[in-house]
């Protein structure tokens, strides 16, 4: 790892340095011997947020989701410890927020999502206390678990919201595991449970859906499907709903509420000439190359890919994007293709869990020689146990 003072141009610049970008990093570095990179990233920690929801429910302490980013810049690669202002694509290179210029011959834009916070009134203010909870950011997921383990009845109330998200199955899963949690304390007869979904199913896919949809009815929750949180409000421990189709707005009192908040591309790619109408960054969703500037490559969470934002579809985009981006170096055909691959690990419970794998066209691509539509213990142990390490020493390191 380099961590002198900066170039201002490389033969590669990778914007971000979370999931997707550190997984390309280290696979350019697993597949080219020397090599011209840097990271822009500015956080000096790495998290691994899948693992949030068990620490919600009480499984793991938070802590061992957190590392330090430095022990995974690859070697040799330098680290720009900046965020990005501005991308100048038509000229090949971007600003800092510091005002450095840095130019690149090929950038790989991997900025994931952005949590947009404020666009629900109240949850900025309340989020943290008055049983107002989020597994979305670290800081704020002990809470969750503070809330599950206190809670004494009354309305629990789960949200999703009507855009992309983080693993498309995650609002639910901390709900499951929740329902467990309530019924282990002896209050989930005094309790209701609603899960209030922006979306119009349960889930995307067919096969998960039909499971989901049992899990849901067996545990007794009310799901309220096409229901957008739009506003909290904070005094009266009330949420407000709109019907996507019909906008005709419903309040549900709360004594607890777990928030999914809406998500989005980050601005800076928004305003770019990297965005496509969305404000996602415009992709070429087999090759993962933009389709007006093919020095870049985008991956991951903050592309306009057509499939669940999870880990695991980056784990299968990365060698792609990998090898196209060494074709284009070498003035080669992209022959490398991403099917859509994604896979969302969808606790369903303490010890239970369905295990998602799917591609563009909603077909499942299991892993393994059974029905992943069924719950499982060992399933659930390789989310809580098995997929962690994969991540850290695998995915990380270039070799998974």
């Amino acid at each position: 790892m380099t961590t002198s003072t900066p170039k201002d141009h490389y033969q590669i610049l990778i914007v971000g340095g979370g999931t997707a970008g550190i997984t390309v990093a280290a696979q350019l570095r697993r597949r080219l011997k020397t090599y011209d990179l840097a990271i822009v990233e500015p956080s000096t920690k790495h998290y691994y947020q899948p693992l949030w929801t068990l620490v919600g429910a009480g499984v793991f302490p938070k802590e061992l989701s957190e590392r330090d980013e430095a022990a995974f810049i690859p070697e040799g690669a330098a680290w720009i410890r900046e965020r990005v202002a501005e991308f100048h694509p038509e000229s090949n290179f971007i600003v800092t927020h510091q005002g450095r210029r840095i130019g690149y011959d090929f950038l790989v834009v991997a900025l994931g999502i952005q949590i947009d916070w404020g666009k629900i009134p109240g949850l900025q203010e309340g989020i943290g206390r008055q049983q107002i909870c989020s597994n979305y950011a670290y800081h704020q997921v002990d809470y969750t678990w503070e809330c599950v383990r206190k809670f004494r009845g009354g309305t629990a109330l789960f949200t999703m919201p009507n855009t992309a998200v983080k693993c498309g199955g995650a609002p639910q899963k901390i709900m499951y595991l929740a329902d467990d949690a309530f019924r282990r304390q002896g209050v989930r007869g005094q309790s209701q449970v609603i899960f209030a979904s922006a979306q119009g199913t349960l889930f995307a896919v067919e096969r998960y859906r039909k499971t989901l949809e049992k899990v849901a009815q067996r545990k007794g929750i009310d799901v309220r499907l096409k229901h957008n949180l739009v506003e909290l409000r904070l005094e009266q421990k009330e949420a407000v709903f709109e019907h996507v189709e019909s906008r005709e707005r419903t309040t549900i009192p709360f004594d607890m509420i777990h928030v999914t908040p809406p998500m989005s591309a980050p601005d800076v790619i928004k305003a770019s000439p990297l965005a496509n109408e969305a404000g996602w960054v415009a992709v070429d969703k087999y090759t993962l190359q933009h389709p007006k500037f093919p020095n870049v490559f985008p991956i991951g969470d903050c592309s306009g890919l057509p499939t669940s934002k999870t880990g695991a579809a980056i784990r299968k985009q990365a060698p792609v994007l990998v090898a196209n981006l060494l074709a284009a170096i070498d003035g080669q055909p992209l022959t490398a293709r991403y099917d859509g691959y994604t896979s969302c690990p969808i606790v369903t419970g303490y010890g239970k869990l369905v295990l998602a794998e799917f591609d563009y066209e909603g077909t499942p691509h299991e892993t393994f020689p059974f029905n992943q539509s069924k719950e499982r213990l060992s399933m659930y142990l390789l989310k809580a146990y098995a997929l962690p390490r994969l991540y850290w020493h695998g995915m990380l390191r270039g070799r998974a």
